[in-house]
């Protein structure tokens, strides 16, 4: 693999046929240490694929993070690079955040000119928040001690190559909740003799709205939706027991906790007032994403000296990002790079018919070049 363009599309349109989903991304990681190998970098496999480059004698060293994983999605595209994979798709372009990322290893291998250490960090797993920590549990940090670390997220319907970030919280936590609720079921005829679990969930459903609206502060971001409500009931049949499961976001950690604990105490009401029984589980696997003050002033330099359409101070992403945990462990930035405003490259991520912007992948490589020798400058000695 070479740095010009037309290999980088190939490799990322062959990522893109052959698609895997989180912690099964073995054939992608196989890809990513040969070439990592073939350019002459100390390669470590393990959860992920980590790819090491020294030059000179610095002793500051930076990571840059991309993700490999694909999602559950049956592809409804056009091109003649689609999914091989039945029901399993790049929809969210971590086939180009790695093909970028291995072409400025590539550039890197070849005319390193910087001083210190690159750490280029394949990811699995981002897409249930579960890579990064894997990482961290395996020893990523202490066999790989890292100044600062970055990671680039494409963004679809912004501008090819616009580059916006902020300091402070750039990405939403992400808390999956599950409430059962074992009341008494019945006959439809009959509701009086039963503790009817739709009912009580439908009134628990209402309630949950409220946090957002009556709880927190107006304008915090945070979102509680109830994605499943899911009954043994039947046509004639009150259900005896209900199960509602969830999503919920928040931009900072107090607010999380808060939500939880309304949750906790709204379920606990209800069910009371309704004589039944109600189990509660919160799990956040995705923090919130903390950018640092230094790193993205940084990223925010390189980007403006190459010209890029720079949004310095972008207002807060409501998705979440596994990243965050590298970012809560070593000052980072996490940055969003326009994928273009049309066609597939417009999609929503995560879309049936999203497609990465190939023309986006010079662009990404350059920054990320551009990155490590304004961090890592070489100094005449």
């Amino acid at each position: 693999m070479t740095a010009d363009i037309p290999s980088l599309v190939e490799f990322r349109h062959d990522l893109h046929r052959h698609p895997e989903l989180g912690f099964e991304e073995s054939r992608t990681k196989a890809k990513v240490a040969a070439v990592l190998r073939d350019l002459g970098l100390e390669v470590h496999e393990g959860v992920g694929v980590v790819g090491v480059l020294k030059s000179g004698i610095g002793n500051r060293a930076i990571g840059l993070r991309a993700d490999m994983d694909a999602l559950p999605i049956q592809e409804q595209s056009s091109h003649n690079y689609v999914s091989n994979n039945l029901g399993v798709m790049h929809a969210c372009g971590h086939d180009g955040h790695t093909s970028m990322l291995l072409g400025a290893a590539t550039t890197l291998a070849n005319d390193p000119n910087f001083d210190g250490t690159v750490v280029f960090i394949f990811q699995p797993n981002e897409e249930l928040g579960l890579g990064a920590q894997a990482m961290i549990n395996e020893g990523f940090l202490e066999n790989f001690p890292i100044d600062e670390v970055y990671a680039i997220h494409n963004l679809p319907g912004a501008p090819l190559g616009q580059v916006s970030t902020r300091d402070g919280l750039i990405c939403s936590s992400e808390s999956i909740f599950e409430i059962t609720i074992s009341g008494q079921g019945g006959h439809a005829s009959m509701p009086q003799k039963g503790r009817d679990a739709i009912t009580i969930g439908a009134e628990l459903v209402n309630a949950l709205q409220t946090i957002v609206s009556r709880k927190l502060a107006p304008g915090a971001g945070a979102v509680v939706s109830v994605t499943e409500f899911l009954s043994d009931g039947q046509r004639n049949v009150l259900p005896g027991s209900a199960t509602l499961k969830g999503d919920a976001r928040a931009r900072s950690p107090k607010d999380r906790q808060d939500i939880e604990k309304y949750m906790r105490q709204f379920a606990k009401g209800i069910a009371t007032m309704h004589g039944v029984s109600v189990a509660f589980d919160f799990n956040t696997e995705f923090i919130e994403t903390i950018n640092a003050a230094d790193p993205t002033n940084g990223l925010i330099n390189t980007a403006q000296s190459m010209g890029l359409e720079t949004i310095p101070n972008r207002e807060p992403m409501s998705f979440s990002e596994d990243f965050a945990h590298f970012a809560a462990a070593v000052p980072g930035c996490f940055m969003l790079l326009g994928n273009g405003e049309t066609g597939a490259h417009g999609q929503p991520l995560h879309a049936n018919d999203y497609d990465f912007n190939d023309d986006l992948l010079p662009i990404g490589r350059d920054l990320w070049v551009n990155l490590v020798r304004e961090r890592l400058p070489k100094v005449d000695r």
